[in-house]
């Protein structure tokens, strides 16, 4: 990291109070140095199988975030089912997965609060992040879950088709 990012992020972005919590909030983190020497971002469409992904990101308006997290609760009664962390939109949608699929953890992601990234995002879409860990248990469970063949979630995807 470089010297200058806790002092930018707290004094001037004013996201931390002090460059010390910076500091301690990273550390806490315990982010490691990338192993690959780059990150490929792919459609669904485009992937061949998920035998090599970090994560699922979904940049999606309510609706939709509605039912993944909908469908995360399905099989996990944690407090954590659906989480929300401070950080930046790439340690929403990339570090939040792979630590968590480096403890083979069962949470998923709700991110891209932070206001720097907002401009570059649609103003109706936040990210939804789910780690190949979750991913592994979560796609066996779609199709008990709510999200087919009930009343609700039926008037929801109706509003999604006609919103299209």
């Amino acid at each position: 990291m470089p010297v200058h990012v806790p002092n930018f992020v707290s004094i001037k972005e004013r996201y931390k109070q002090t460059p010390e919590m910076v500091l301690d909030f990273i550390e806490h983190l315990g982010v490691e140095k990338a192993k690959k020497e780059y990150l490929t971002f792919a459609r669904i469409d485009k992937v061949d199988d998920f035998d090599n992904i970090e994560a699922l990101v979904f940049f999606a308006e309510p609706d939709i975030i509605s039912g993944l997290a909908t469908w995360a609760y399905f099989d996990n009664n944690s407090d954590g089912a659906v989480t929300t962390l401070f950080g930046s939109g790439c340690s929403a949608v990339v570090t939040n997965a792979v630590t968590e699929n480096k403890k083979q953890g069962r949470r998923t992601f709700l991110g891209l609060f932070d206001p720097s990234v907002r401009p570059h995002m649609h103003k109706n879409h936040l990210s939804f992040v789910i780690p190949s860990c979750r991913l592994k248990e979560m796609y066996y469970t779609m199709r008990e879950s709510s999200l087919f063949d009930t009343h609700a979630w039926g008037k929801i995807r109706d509003r999604i088709v006609d919103s299209e």
